[in-house]
């Protein structure tokens, strides 16, 4: 069997365990000793050979049709992003050698916009590393900083928890994001450390990575729990960089009128009196917390 990792089998096995019989049409009759569908009963409903599907699971057979895929995509009832991801995995080239660390620099047009833009903004990677922000983004979450990462800050640090009343939905739609970023560059240095570190030091992420969510992270709304002005209600809104591919520009903002604009100008005027923040120029490997110190970048 080739050592090459098994995408497109751990993608349809993960997202097989999620479906119940009772969401296809099969009867559960007695005891079932798997989550989910069996292989046969996948293989079945999308009209290919158990055999077939179980080469495909184990990885196998590599080159499947994509009618096959289409059929299982709807089998697995995956939504349009999870079926074009499934798509992609299934077209998959061979994996090249690794590589080094790719270097995110922000374009300096965009970075000086994201210092001047009046409401809460700042720049992520592909890999939601915070590459530029504002000071009022900073006011809003002191882990918005340069350097830092969001997927990090959100599952391994106490007060970034506390502030997202709705933090069980936050880290499923951000761990989806995440995977819709990254795609199928799954032997890039950058991810397996990240992956590798918050698999280990997270249960919740740990569950959430075997699942195989994937969305694209989108404009939405979103609640906080500030410790200075208490309850927030936000958009956010994700403008992708179109000189910089991969990066995104996250923005915050409130209904003009409502209280939680009352309360952003608030945190605004206080913001006034800090220094900006610096655009990141290189990779971000720093993985420090509030008392490990930051390199000079």
């Amino acid at each position: 069997m080739s050592d090459e990792p098994n995408l497109l089998g751990d993608y349809v096995r993960a997202r097989r365990e999620l479906v119940t019989p009772e969401q296809v049409g099969i009867p559960a009759v007695g005891l079932r000793r798997v989550p989910g569908l069996r292989r046969e009963e996948v293989a079945m409903l999308a009209g290919i050979s158990a055999d077939y599907y179980l080469r495909l699971e184990q990885g196998r057979d590599r080159n499947p049709s994509v009618q096959v895929l289409e059929s299982l995509a709807r089998v697995l009832r995956l939504d349009d992003e999870a079926t074009a991801h499934l798509l992609r995995l299934g077209a998959a080239k061979p994996r090249r050698p690794r590589r080094r660390p790719r270097r995110e620099t922000v374009p300096a047009g965009i970075a000086q916009l994201v210092a001047t833009l009046p409401l809460p903004a700042h720049i992520e990677g592909r890999y939601f590393d915070v590459l530029a922000v504002n000071a009022l983004a900073s006011a809003l979450s002191p882990r918005l900083a340069v350097g830092a990462n969001r997927l990090r800050d959100l599952f391994l640090d106490p007060a970034e928890h506390a502030l997202y009343p709705d933090w069980e939905s936050a880290t499923v739609d951000l761990v989806a994001g995440f995977r819709e970023s990254v795609g199928t560059d799954l032997d890039d240095p950058r991810f397996i450390e990240l992956v590798g570190e918050l698999s280990l030091a997270s249960p919740r992420f740990s569950r959430l990575w075997a699942r195989h969510d994937v969305r694209t992270c989108a404009g939405a709304s979103m609640r906080l729990d500030h410790p200075q002005v208490g309850a927030l209600q936000l958009k956010v809104e994700r403008l992708g960089v179109s000189a910089a591919p991969g990066q995104v520009l996250v923005i915050h903002h409130p209904a003009p009128g409502t209280d939680s604009a009352d309360k952003l100008s608030l945190l605004a005027s206080a913001s006034q009196t800090r220094a900006p923040t610096a655009q990141l120029t290189g990779s971000v490997w720093w993985k420090g917390n509030a008392s490990t110190p930051r390199p000079e970048l």
